[in-house]
């Protein structure tokens, strides 16, 4: 019998790329999302140090001019913080897609490896069935040869 060959290999090959360059590309988003978390920390950490500043200074009096920069650089900070966390917002929106387009290909990939599957269990179902035949045969034609040797 010839070799199982799978008539679908070159789909799923395909499909297994695909599925591949989508688990590749979540990656970088993922990676992308947890970047942009931890400048938001650092960004926080940044803030909390001004606020902790102006507090020192209030205590130990100043200029309603430092009062004022302290005020704005506090301001542009939370600007920036809300802006990142907007920027954040879209990378996890992007992250979620590209997570349901690799599930989806993960389950068409899977759709052709089950069917590989299947198609490889007939395959062998039915070279087994051949051998066994093949020996039926040949243990049958023996048993008929050697008999009429043995009437002689």
């Amino acid at each position: 019998m010839k070799q199982f060959q799978y008539r679908l290999e070159t789909v799923l090959d395909y499909k297994t790329q695909v599925l591949d360059n989508l688990k590749t590309e979540h990656a970088v988003i993922l990676q992308n999302v947890n970047r942009k978390r931890e400048e938001i920390r650092g960004l926080n950490r940044e803030l909390a140090g001004f606020q902790q500043e102006f507090d020192r200074t209030k205590e130990e009096g100043a200029t309603i001019e430092n009062y004022r920069l302290f005020d704005m650089c506090i301001g542009r900070m939370e600007q920036i913080i809300d802006e990142e966390k907007e920027r954040l917002k879209v990378l996890r929106r992007q992250e979620e897609d590209k997570k349901k387009q690799v599930i989806t290909a993960k389950v068409d990939t899977s759709k052709f490896e089950k069917l590989k599957d299947k198609k490889l269990k007939e395959y062998q179902k039915a070279v087994a069935k051949a051998d066994e035949t093949f020996i039926e045969e040949f243990i049958i034609g023996n048993t008929l040869r050697v008999r009429p040797q043995h009437r002689g």
